[in-house]
């Protein structure tokens, strides 16, 4: 945390108080009402805190035995990017890969969708599905790639989750691309029954984590 900015016309609460006693380190910085607002994009906010990024390194995911990743496919939403991340986190996976030309992980609408889990579950954006792989042939813990398609050949609750996954969630619009269904080891699919022809993005992540999830309680 780099610097903290406060409301420089009235006393801070006790909770930021408090939260300044804890960072001595950070610069504070007391500032207008109306300019605090605008950074905020809130009507009123009290306390605004300027954090460093975390380094895109894949490093920063650890790869166990119970390894779950998420894979974001050159995601256009930062409001999907924002959800993934949130449904991630719910369901206990290890970090979220944002690849290709994308939204940000650090746009204001992904950071507010999050609700937090952005600072609980490692978000890394990295150029492409190369850095990826290379990433998970170095672990000495052997992954499976799992890639999410509506003409996947498995049904999402007939696939074992219960292994160390990697798991690929497509672009909104075009679904994964060449590349990354090339280099899935396996192509599963959501069932899905009435008019709708396919899920949102997010919908999607959230339906086959919650399974992965389910599957893994189930087995211990």
């Amino acid at each position: 945390m780099r610097t903290v900015i406060t409301d420089a016309s009235r006393p801070l609460s006790k909770w930021a108080s408090d939260l300044l006693h804890r960072l001595p380190d950070a610069e504070r910085v007391a500032m207008s009402p109306e300019l605090i607002a605008e950074l905020g994009e809130k009507d009123d906010p009290e306390l605004i805190a300027v954090l460093e990024l975390p380094a895109d390194d894949l490093d920063r995911i650890p790869i166990s035995p119970s390894f779950l990743g998420v894979v974001f496919d050159r995601p256009t939403g930062p409001g999907n990017i924002g959800s993934i991340v949130r449904s991630a986190d719910a369901f206990g996976a290890d970090g979220v890969i944002v690849t290709g030309h994308a939204a940000d992980v650090y746009d204001p609408k992904a950071v507010r969708a999050t609700t937090g889990s952005l600072f609980a579950v490692p978000a890394v954006r990295v150029p492409s599905h190369r850095e990826v792989l290379e990433w998970v042939r170095r672990s000495a813990q052997p992954v499976v790639v799992v890639g999410t398609d509506e003409h996947g050949s498995t049904d999402v609750y007939d696939f074992d989750f219960t292994q160390p996954v990697l798991l690929l969630i497509g672009n909104e619009t075009a679904g994964l691309s060449a590349a990354w269904k090339e280099a899935a080891d396996h192509l599963v699919r959501i069932p899905i029954t009435g008019s709708a022809s396919s899920l949102n993005a997010a919908n999607a992540a959230t339906a086959v984590l919650y399974e992965i999830s389910r599957q893994r309680a189930r087995r211990t």
